[in-house]
């Protein structure tokens, strides 16, 4: 157990579409800083691991520029992959079917909370803002 419940961003600081707010998970098991990011999607906030499944790689090309131009989709920079925001699932491109790896977030007032430990990672989490 490596990480506990800590502010990650303010919920006013994502818009809709916008741009990601990074933050890293420490992980114990194997030892190692999982970069992350938290997204404000269709009224809800998400948080997943900043590794396409397809090379793993960080999928924004700027700091915080997940999505592509119509804010519609996630896009890794890399190869052009397009996740739906909601879910992580890959609908186009290498990793087609593939999905982003979740993280626990809680909202608490105006807070996105990392929830519990580097464990939660995996299990999808979206709190409607």
């Amino acid at each position: 157990m490596a990480e506990t419940e800590r502010v990650i961003c303010r919920v006013d600081e994502l818009k809709d579409g916008g741009l990601a707010v990074k933050f890293v998970v420490s992980q114990s098991e194997p030892a190692r800083d999982l970069p992350c990011f938290a997204i404000a999607f269709d009224g809800a906030v998400y948080a997943y691991v900043n590794s396409c499944p397809h090379r793993g790689t960080e999928l924004d090309w700027q700091a915080g520029e997940v999505f592509e131009e119509t804010g519609l989709y996630l896009v890794c920079a890399t190869h052009g992959a397009l996740f739906v925001p909601n879910s992580g699932l890959c609908v186009d491109g290498p990793c087609h079917g593939a999905r982003l790896r979740p993280v626990a977030i809680n909202i608490v007032g105006n807070d996105v909370v990392l929830s519990g430990h580097s464990s939660d990672i995996g299990n999808h989490t979206a709190m409607k803002t």
